[in-house]
């Protein structure tokens, strides 16, 4: 497959930081963002990215994308999601932290905190939150990922049905716009599940990106969750549901 030098340099730049927008583009390249809207949509015709609202993502298809990759996507909004998710959760709480790169911002937001118990499926939570005495960190069993540390399996669900916690923060690779929660490994799925389950109070954390996304492996509905925080969020449809289901919505962006 042919691709031009402005193509591939695309390409190379939506690698490296997992999306590309059309303003900055525009700049980088010195043409016109009608310019940049035509290549991305060549590109994404050819299925190497992903259209997003005011730009792509970085791969297209099924396949979930590499982890650093993943980390760079809206890395300030998941740093405010972050710190908003850890206002709600008071010292001395018990909670679980799941696998995801926005769980993670909130695991950084935590780590003034005292008293917690943290249990986590999330090697990158561990490591990062091990060294705080005042933080009791207790990690799943299971079968380890090599792309994210993520701990997934039936030895990972077991373990966490053994607890009831005050609060689990979790995410997901896709929000549908009809409120379902979604993921690309099933056995991810089940782990989440169980969190869900055994918590009081459950707390999505996602990016408005997950909206532009599609996964294979249904977790559960928007309607589970009590607080879904997002750094924004203009589907219609999704702050129906929240507001039926008496969801508390928090966008970080309005704040």
């Amino acid at each position: 497959m042919y691709l031009s030098p402005r193509h591939a340099e695309i390409i190379q730049m939506a690698k490296d930081h997992g999306r590309v927008l059309v303003d900055d583009l525009a700049t980088h390249f010195n043409v016109t963002p009608q310019t940049i809207r035509k290549d991305l949509n060549d590109l994404c015709d050819q299925r190497l990215l992903s259209r997003i609202h005011g730009g792509a993502l970085f791969p297209s298809g099924i396949e979930n994308m590499e982890y650093e990759a993943r980390r760079k996507i809206a890395a300030d909004e998941k740093e405010a999601i972050g710190r908003a998710a850890a206002r709600l959760i008071p010292d001395n709480a018990s909670l679980f932290i799941n696998i995801g790169t926005t769980t993670e911002a909130v695991s950084k937001a935590l780590l003034d905190h005292n008293g917690l118990m943290v249990i986590t499926n999330n090697i990158n939570v561990a490591n990062r939150m091990r060294i705080y005495p005042s933080i009791e960190v207790v990690i799943a069993g299971g079968v380890v990922r090599g792309s994210d540390g993520g701990v997934v399996g039936e030895a990972a669900v077991d373990f966490i049905r053994q607890f009831k916690v005050d609060y689990a923060v979790i995410g997901a690779s896709a929000i549908d716009h009809d409120g379902a929660l979604l993921d690309f490994d099933f056995r991810e799925v089940k782990v989440a599940q169980a969190i869900i389950a055994n918590a009081r109070h459950v707390i999505l954390v996602s990016d408005q990106t997950k909206f532009e996304r599609t996964a294979p492996v249904r977790i559960g509905h928007l309607s589970q969750v009590n607080t879904f925080i997002t750094d924004r969020c203009d589907i219609p449809s999704v702050r129906k549901i929240c507001q039926e289901a008496e969801v508390q919505l928090i966008e970080t962006s309005l704040g």
